[in-house]
C-alpha cells in the first residue's frame, strides 16, 4: 500500500508487536487507529448473540482492513472484531493521520481499490452464507429435534438469519422431496436420512 514514510510521520504512528491471539479491536468500540500488517496476519469477525462468531476476512502485509476504514470514514463503531492469528507487527495509525494521507491521491486511489476488493469478498461470503449453503443448513436445524416439530417457518428463518419466504421455499422443496411434511407451526420428519445427507454436505 502507498503510503509516507516512517521518516515522514515521526511519532504519530504507533508501532506495535503482538502475539497470537490478541484482540486488536472490539465490535462496538470506537476506532483507535488504522491498522497496517508489516508481519503476521488478522482475523476480522463478527460475533453473534449467542457466542458463535463469522469470519470476514483476514489482513496481512500489503491489504486493508475495511471494518477499520469504514468506521473511521464514517466516524461509527467497529462494527466487528480483531484478532491476531499468529504473532504480528503493525503500524496503527491515528484517525488523524489516516484522513491527512486521505489528502494523498495515491493512498486515497489505493485505499479505494483495496476496499472495492474487500467488498466483492464480503459479497461473496454473504452469498455463499445465506442462498448456496442455506439449504444444507435448514436441513441441519430440522434434525436432532424428534419426528415432529412445533415451529414456525418464521422461527426457523431468525435462527438462519433469512426470511421467511426463502425458509417456505426450501421447505416445500423439501417436502417435493419426500423428506418433511408441512402443516400449520408443525413439521414432520419423514426421511431422516435425506436430510441428513444434505446437512452432511456441510462439513465438506
Amino acid at each position: 500500500m502507498v503510503r509516507p514514510s516512517l521518516a515522514e510521520l515521526g511519532g504519530l504512528v504507533c508501532p506495535v508487536s503482538v502475539p497470537a491471539g490478541h484482540v486488536l479491536f472490539s465490535e462496538g468500540e470506537p476506532c483507535q487507529g488504522f491498522p497496517l500488517v508489516l508481519e503476521g496476519e488478522i482475523k476480522v469477525a463478527r460475533r453473534s448473540d449467542d457466542g458463535r462468531s463469522l469470519e470476514l476476512y483476514r489482513v496481512v502485509p500489503g491489504e486493508l482492513c475495511l471494518v477499520s476504514s469504514a468506521s473511521l470514514f464514517r466516524a461509527k463503531p467497529m462494527s466487528a472484531f480483531g484478532i491476531s492469528t499468529r504473532p504480528s507487527r503493525l503500524l496503527l495509525v491515528s484517525p488523524p493521520v489516516f484522513r491527512q494521507w486521505l489528502d494523498t491521491p495515491a493512498f486515497r486511489d489505493e485505499v479505494l481499490g483495496l476496499f472495492s476488493e474487500r467488498m466483492a469478498d464480503l459479497t461473496s461470503l454473504v452469498d455463499a452464507v445465506a442462498f448456496h449453503q442455506l439449504d444444507q443448513r435448514l436441513a441441519a436445524a430440522l434434525l436432532g429435534h424428534g419426528s415432529d416439530l412445533l415451529v414456525t417457518h418464521q422461527a426457523l428463518a431468525d435462527e438462519l438469519g433469512t426470511v421467511r419466504e426463502i425458509v417456505t421455499r426450501l421447505l416445500r422443496r423439501f417436502e417435493r422431496e419426500g423428506w418433511v411434511a408441512l402443516g400449520r407451526e408443525r413439521i414432520a420428519i419423514l426421511d431422516g436420512m435425506g436430510l441428513r445427507a444434505l446437512a452432511s454436505a456441510l462439513s465438506k
